[in-house]
C-alpha cells in the first residue's frame, strides 16, 4: 500500500495571476476567514465542495484548474 494521495491546489499561483489578490481578499469574496484560505492553500485543510466551487468562480476558472487530485501510480 502506497502513501495516501492528497488533493493539491493552485490557489497561490492564481492569486498572483489575478492582480496579486491577497488571501484576505479571496476570503472576503467567498465568505471565509483568511486563515481558512491559508490552510487550504497549504494543503492542511480541504474545503467543502461549495467553497471549492466558490474559489474557482472567484478566479473565473474550472474547478480542475484550482484543485488537482494526483493519479495513482500502479
Amino acid at each position: 500500500m502506497g502513501k495516501p494521495t492528497r488533493v493539491t491546489n493552485s490557489i497561490r499561483a492564481l492569486r498572483f495571476a489575478h492582480n496579486e489578490m491577497t488571501q484576505a481578499e479571496l476570503a472576503e469574496r467567498i465568505g471565509v476567514t483568511r486563515q481558512t484560505i491559508n490552510a487550504i492553500e497549504q494543503g492542511k485543510y480541504s474545503p467543502t465542495l461549495e467553497a471549492a466551487f466558490q474559489i474557482a468562480r472567484a478566479f473565473g476558472v474550472p474547478l480542475e484548474t484550482v484543485f488537482q487530485y494526483p493519479e495513482e501510480e500502479a
